[in-house]
């Protein structure tokens, strides 16, 4: 992202170019006048007639400079006249050559003569002030050159300063990737250590983990903690249109972390360069491809006693080249997984540390319902919390504004300005209870966290489940349970308004469900007859690069996906109406409440579906 900073220097660039130019113009027109401007020249008068007017009173003033006189006559008010005498006005004082009228008049010394000096001025400074402007303008022009002869110096950005140093003390949670990266730190304070005993330190480190899960943090970290200079650079900055500039980039910034080593190298979301190569529109000479066999021979070229360590991040490991994690190069992996209940909980203390709260604030209960949540989620909400407490004019944050931010962040904000006719309340109230009835009878789904018919996000209501802990795995029976709530509002619609009495309201709901279903069968081997079967899509990449690749199974095994898939929404859609259609007199009682409410908390809701019973029929197991 460009700064402000170069904006501002092209502003005043600006401005010093159009004031010199406005000065050269003013200065032109004032000299061209005093060129042009008529001068009446001054009349030549012997000295004697000098003296006669002197002594009879006719002059003013007498100015001598040197030996030459300017001569005022009486009643004017510039000299007219001008003569010549040997020693000047000092030979007129002399006695005998004027009487007292004549000396009267006479000037020791005349005053410089501005107007030449005035006229040179005004025909000089154009032409030092156009110099001015012409130096400029070079400066300027080099200073693009030398722009354009930068084009492929690195962009990475140096950070290692006191101010900017950040340990593993200073990030929250991910405990085991610390340790991992110890001997990271430890080889960079005692390099001879390891080298003493012939041992080859990891020359990359690869960070893997979903978005917001701290990786350039701890990347930073590592750095802070071995006191060295920390070269950060996206992927995205090496590529560019122009041919051989990524490769250069590359060169330049491997140069100047060796020329300060012991150092390190970040470079974050490395699979925008280093995919598999072969796959691209160009073949192998497109400039991702190039640059990246620039990086891959950087990383060869290291000697065992060049102490830089190569960092680098993604959350798609999947999709880069095997050249990359060879042994020798990314031979390190570490895994960033999302935070449990108490990293969490150690993550809302650090962004709550310079935060005034009450004492109804509880972030271990916070902790628990935000299973799933990166650090960057938590950091998000309690930025939100501190903003909705200082819309309403608080000094501290409460318990009900981290609530409030929570359910923001994850569900999406609340849309009250929306305006819904008593149909479309009344709709929303069934399919809401609907999906909340088949989650809270089924014994393998989360229970019920909130129900509202609140327009929030892009929904037009919310039936919130929350897990009571952390979970690791995830069973079929779970997933099942999972696809018949999901599929709950929908048939709540139908059975109160037929089966073309169906809304869109569904559409979010069936596209979560399908996916689910799909990932079942393809990612986890959890069909009837495929089951124990993985058909692993690549999703990443170019558009040309799946247009061009072979899927990883057969024509008739995608047929038998396709109806794996259809036999779990079946399925899912069967309980989940055999589940509603045994407790209408709930599904009527939870839709009053909810159109009476508009938003039942955890409890409130289960008072109102205390009498909901699972059918045997739609149990999946005792």
């Amino acid at each position: 992202m460009p700064t402000k900073k170069p904006k501002r220097t092209t502003s005043v660039s600006n401005t010093i170019r159009l004031s010199l130019f406005w000065a050269i113009v003013i200065l032109a027109a004032l000299a061209m006048w005093a060129f042009f401007s008529p001068h009446q020249p001054l009349k030549d008068v012997s000295i004697s007639q000098v003296i006669k007017d002197a002594n009879e009173g006719k002059l003013a003033k007498i100015e001598g400079r040197g030996n030459d006189l300017k001569i005022t006559v009486k009643d004017q008010d510039k000299p007219t006249q001008a003569s010549y005498i040997n020693g000047g006005v000092g030979t007129l004082l002399r006695e005998g050559t004027l009487n007292n009228k004549g000396k009267a008049v006479i000037s020791d010394s005349a005053p410089s003569d501005n107007t030449i000096m005035w006229n040179l001025l005004t025909i000089v400074l154009p032409v030092v002030l156009i110099g001015i402007l012409f130096m400029f303008m070079m400066r300027q022009a080099q200073g693009q050159n030398s722009q354009a002869m930068s084009f492929g110096k690195s962009k990475a950005k140096l950070y290692g300063l006191d101010k900017e140093r950040i340990k593993f003390e200073d990030i929250a949670g991910n405990d085991s990737a610390k340790q991992d990266l110890e001997e990271v730190v430890d080889f960079l304070k005692h390099p001879k250590k390891y080298q003493g005993l012939g041992a080859k330190i990891p020359k990359g480190v690869l960070l893997v983990g979903s978005p917001g899960t701290g990786k350039t943090m701890l990347a930073r970290a590592v750095a802070g903690e071995a006191n060295v200079p920390f070269f950060s650079i996206s992927g995205s900055e090496f590529v560019e249109m122009f041919v051989g500039v990524g490769a250069s980039r590359v060169r330049d910034l491997f140069q100047k972390a060796k020329k300060n080593a012991p150092a390190i190298i970040f470079i974050d979301e490395i699979d925008a360069v280093g995919r598999k190569r072969g796959s691209g529109m160009g073949g192998g000479h497109d400039e991702r491809e190039q640059t990246l066999n620039q990086i891959l021979v950087e990383m060869d070229g290291f000697d065992s006693d060049t102490n830089v360590i190569i960092i680098a991040a993604t959350n798609r490991a999947d999709v880069l080249d095997p050249a990359l994690l060879r042994p020798g190069r990314f031979d390190r992996h570490v895994t960033i997984s999302l935070p449990e209940r108490k990293d969490r909980e150690a993550i809302l203390k650090v962004h709550f540390k310079n935060k005034p709260t009450d004492d109804s604030v509880d972030l271990d209960k916070l902790a628990a319902k935000t299973a799933g949540s990166s650090g960057a989620d938590l950091a998000n909400m309690a930025n939100e919390a501190a903003i909705i407490a200082a819309r309403r004019d608080s000094k501290v944050i409460t318990n009900d504004d981290l609530t409030e931010a929570f359910e923001k962040v994850a569900i999406g904000p609340e849309r009250k300005a929306k305006v819904m006719n008593d149909h479309e309340k009344e709709l929303t109230a069934y399919h809401e209870a609907g999906h909340a009835i088949v989650g809270h009878v089924l014994p393998d789904s989360d229970p019920v966290h909130k129900i509202t018919i609140i327009p929030r996000g892009g929904t037009g209501g919310v039936t919130w489940f929350l897990p009571p802990e952390d979970k690791s795995y995830t069973s079929v029976y779970e997933y099942k349970d999972i696809l018949a709530r999901a599929m709950g509002g929908r048939i709540a619609e139908k059975l109160k308004y037929g089966d073309d009495g169906v809304t869109t309201g569904a559409g979010s709901d069936l596209r979560s469900a399908t996916q689910i279903a799909r990932d079942m069968i393809i990612e986890q081997g959890m069909g009837s007859k495929l089951r124990n079967q993985v058909f692993h899509e690549d999703n990443g990449g170019l558009m040309f690069d799946k247009m061009t690749r072979e899927r990883p199974y057969s024509d008739a095994t995608a047929t038998e996906i396709d109806k794996e898939v259809e036999a779990l929404i079946t399925e899912a859609a069967r309980r989940a109406e055999l589940v509603i259609s045994h407790n209408m007199p709930v599904l009527e009682k939870l839709k009053d409440a909810l159109l009476e409410h508009e938003t039942l908390e955890e409890d409130a809701a289960s008072k109102y579906m205390a009498k909901a019973v699972l059918p045997k029929e739609a149990a999946l197991h005792k």
